[in-house]
Formats: structure tokens, sequence, C-alpha cells
């Protein structure tokens, strides 16, 4: 090895240690000690900001601090001796950094993210400055790491650092089923906080399904009335053992919805509603039957998987049902998208319902496909003239690709693949990276999905795939980690599957392809397990001894 080369090496290796020392996940773009030396943080420190807006972040940080830390800080306007300063500048964020970032690895659209900042910990206070709100946000949520964990008294030691930072990826989401079991609006508030923590900023709310129809709407009261609640619930894995017999149901009203909606932004984090169509329609059947090809008797499933009963894509009546539908839902969501579904639609029903064979004659429709493709493009038409575009999972593919249409890849990495191809946008969650429902360890420790994705395996995906063409790499938006809830029943177990996977997805989206590190990511996690203690979060403590095993 020449001079060269070592001295490289011996600058990574040092870098490396850097980042591991002040143990923060996602691991920031540029970490520099200073000097020796902390900023001491107590209840006589003040926040300080002056522009409008800045009150989010410092609210999020006083919050984190009563409630986990048993004290809060004064906000003001004016300068302090000693504070935490807050400001945002007229520049790009952009850090010195980014420009080794090869273009292989960095997609084009990364150019269009917001969140840079820049933090600096010294003895005149902590200064978090960056071109956005939300970019000071994040700092707030780096900042939150560089605090002792095991912290006990009304004074916390900041080490002295500087960090520039830049998230990658403008997507960064995380995904939670409440259909299959219903999630109380305290803990999706709680999952929310939980995204922030990770600096994630997309929250994709699954809302309707067989099991569950979880939104109130004014125009279709039977939705919640019948559609919300299940008479039991199997037990065992699939096909199941036995049954509960124990009602489950609940729903959020408009109302709850709209604090829920409040409660992300505010923590700059986009909700995206999904309501399922042409599948998955149990629930919504159950509560107007008309809207079926058979007319029932359906009920709602009180087991799992996908069934033949489905909206009937010959009935005006069904599209008229989804208008209303999305009528109420982009009043409540500001979001630009709404998530329609589009999987796991069995033809069975259509192809024998005399109302969905005329409409396939009626518009030249070779098969089912195509007619799940004018079901899917005939309602993005609707969802785009209000202000909306949709996002499908890659079924909607099949038959052919509706025009503003994003895909949501998760069969694979296929679908968002052959989406980009297309020149349309795709966001990624393969299934075998991306699906937190699988068990974490080889020797399953509780019912969870079949399939195996362990922390490592996670940490391990990239989101551009290395088959795509270097044009169409700016297609891609960014990844997503799904939490489906068939197994799911308590708060305790979806943290549990989560935790510490979350965690390696934030990085994965968030961080440079250059700057992700197993070995570095293992050690800043021990810290990270800490925090999951101070929050009082259940989490897999073994994951850092299993995931190699497992691989």
């Amino acid at each position: 090895m020449n001079k060269f080369l070592l001295c490289l090496f011996t600058l990574l290796l040092l870098k490396a240690e850097l980042h591991a020392q002040f143990n923060i996940i996602p691991q920031p773009l540029e970490v520099n000690s200073t000097s020796k030396g902390s900023f001491n943080l107590s209840d006589k420190t003040q926040v300080v900001f002056k522009q409008q807006g800045l009150e989010k972040s410092a609210s999020f940080l006083n919050t984190y601090l009563s409630q986990f830390y048993g004290f809060s800080l004064k906000q003001s306007k004016t300068s302090a001796t000693q504070g935490i300063y807050l400001s945002l500048n007229n520049k790009t964020g952009k850090t010195t950094e980014s420009s080794k970032i090869t273009e292989s690895s960095k997609p084009a659209e990364t150019n269009q993210t917001t969140g840079n900042y820049s933090l600096e910990v010294k003895k005149e206070g902590i200064f978090i400055s960056a071109a956005t709100e939300e970019g000071v946000f994040y700092g707030v949520q780096t900042l939150i790491q560089l605090l002792d964990p095991n912290g006990k008294d009304k004074t916390l030691a900041v080490p002295f650092v500087k960090i520039k930072d830049e998230p990658r990826f403008q997507y960064r989401g995380m995904h939670l089923d409440v259909a299959r079991h219903f999630s109380t609006v305290s803990f999706v508030k709680k999952y929310i906080d939980y995204l922030a923590l990770h600096k994630m900023n997309y929250f994709h709310w699954h809302l309707t399904d067989d099991q569950g129809w979880r939104i109130e709407i004014k125009k279709y009261p039977k939705l919640t009335e019948i559609g919300s609640k299940r008479k039991g619930t199997i037990t065992g894995f699939l096909p199941g053992n036995g049954n509960t017999n124990i009602p489950h149901g609940g729903f959020y009203t408009q109302e709850e919805i709209k604090a829920v909606v409040k409660y992300a932004a505010d923590r700059y984090i986009t909700v995206i509603p999904e309501i399922e169509m042409p599948g998955h329609a149990s629930a919504a059947l159950t509560a107007y039957s008309y809207l079926g090809c058979t007319g029932g008797p359906y009920k709602v499933q009180e087991t799992f998987g996908v069934f033949d009963e489905v909206f009937c894509a010959g009935n005006e009546q069904t599209f008229t049902f989804f208008q209303d539908v999305i009528d109420e839902v982009a009043a409540l969501f500001p979001a630009k998208y709404i998530h329609i579904g589009g999987d796991e639609c069995p033809k069975t029903s259509w192809k024998k319902c005399p109302k969905c064979q005329q409409r396939m004659k009626d518009h030249q429709l070779k098969d089912e496909h195509e007619l799940q493709s004018y079901f899917v493009q005939r309602m993005e038409k609707y969802i785009n003239k209000k202000g909306k575009s949709i996002i499908g999972w890659d079924e909607i593919l099949e038959g052919g690709l509706a025009p503003n249409a994003t895909v949501m890849s998760w069969r694979g990495e296929e679908g968002g693949i052959e989406a980009a191809k297309q020149n349309h946008y795709a966001i990624m969650t393969p299934g075998n990276y991306m699906y937190f429902d699988y068990a974490q360890t080889a020797k399953r420790d509780s019912l969870t999905m079949p399939g195996l994705t362990t922390l490592e395996k996670v940490y391990s995906y990239e989101p551009i795939p290395a088959a795509l063409p270097a044009e169409s790499r700016k297609y891609i938006l960014g990844a997503q980690a799904n939490v489906w809830t068939e197994y799911m029943n308590n708060p305790s177990k979806i943290e549990y599957m989560i935790f510490p996977r979350m965690s390696a997805l934030s990085e994965v989206v968030w961080s440079s392809k250059e700057s992700r590190d197993w070995t570095s990511f293992q050690s800043r996690l021990k810290q990270q397990f800490n925090r999951y203690q101070l929050w009082n979060a259940n989490y897999y403590k073994d994951a850092l001894e299993n995931s190699s095993k497992a691989k």
C-alpha cells in the first residue's frame, strides 16, 4: 500500500471513529470535533429565535426535554448570554461534502430536497442554522442525539462539535396499517414522533382494507357504523387455528384526522392517506353491498389474505362512491398524494360480472387487467382535478400505467425500475428489505409474516437499483418501510417490530451512500438502544447479535 492510500485509509478510519464517537443516527455528512469540552444545557438555558416558524422546532425540543429530562427552556426572541440559537439563512445549505457524492449514487432529484442544516456547539452556545424551517427542525433532532440518554440531573453536557448535514432522498417514509388492527390516535401521534426523531418526512397511513374501514366519511356513515367492526380475529398463522370471537373495531373521526395531520405537519411530516381500490373491499362492501359485483352477502373479514369480492368496475355507482369519498379525503389531507392501493385485486368476480364485461366491450379493453387500468386511470383523472396525484402499489403497472401516477414498488424492485424507465416517479419498498412485518431473526420469536428481514439486511439496502439506467435514476424519490399489522395487535408489538430497523432505514434514506458503514452503525446503535429505553419504547434487543447470524 503506497503512502497516499495509507493516508487516505487513515483519514477514513479517523472519520468513522469520529462519527461513532457522537453516536448520531442517521449519520451526518460532516462531523468535526472542534475542541475538547462541552456546553452545559440546563433549565437556565434559553432557546433564542427571531424568525417566524421556528417556534415549532423550539416547541418540539422543549417537549422532549420536559418529557424525558424533567425540565424545559424559556423561549426568547432576544439575545441570551448562553443559549440555543435557531436561525434561517439565505444560503442553499449545501455542504462541500456533497460535491464528493458521485452521480452514480446520488439521484438528480436530491437537488430538490429540503432539510440541509448546520449545527455548532461551542462555549458561547448551540447554533443551528438552515435555509428552511424543516432544516432547523432536523438540526434539533441531531441536537437531541447529542444529549446523554442516561442523564439524570438537570444539566446536560453537550460536546463541542461542528456538523453539516443534508438528506440524500426527498422521500423518507414509514407506513402504518391500522385496518388489520386499529391504533389509537395517541399511538399514531407517538409513531409520528418516532418518524420525526429519525428525520423521516412521510407517514403513509393505510386506512381501509378488508378487515376494517377506519376513516369517517360523512356522506357514507355506514362505512364506519358497519365497516369499521369485525366480529372476531383468527388466532395463529394463516389460515388460523381458531378465532378470538372478540369484536374488534375503531375509526378516526374527521376531527381526529385533522388533529393528526396538524401534529405531523408541526414535525414537517406529510401524511399520505391510503384508500384501497379496486381490491381489498370487504369492509366497504359490507356497508354498501351495491358496490360489489354480486350484491353480497359480504362481511368484514376476520381472517387475512386476498379475497375475490372487489369493487364492481362496471357499476357507475362505484365511481360516484369513490368520487364522493375522495372529495372528503382530499379536504382532510393537504398532501400532494393520495394512495389508491391498486394491489392484490383478483379478477374472478369481474370475469363473471355482466356489468364489468359490458364495460370492457364498451371501451374495447382486451382483458380484466386493462379493466383495472381503466378503473385506476379514471380515478386518477378525478383525483388530479382535486389538485392531487396518485400513488399506487406496483400492480397499477399492469394493463397500462396511469399518466401521472407514482409507483410504490413492493414485489421486488422490478415495478420501480419499470416505472422509472417510463419516466414515472417511484418509491422503493421491496418486501424482502422493507417489510417490517417479517421476522427479525431466523428463530422466529413471535407470530410474524413469513420472511426474514434482519437489521443488517435493512441497512444494506440501496434504493437506486443497479439495473436502472443512469438517465432514469432521477425518478427514484426514495424508500419506505411498511408495517402491516395482521400480527401486531398492540403498540408494544409494533414498536418491537420497527425498532431498531427504523433506525437502519433512516440512515439508508438520509445519509450519503459513501458515508454508510455497517461497523460504524453497529457502534452508534448501542447508544440508540439507550434512547429507546429513555423513550420507554419496546425493541428487539438482540438485533445486533442475531443480524449477522441470519444472513
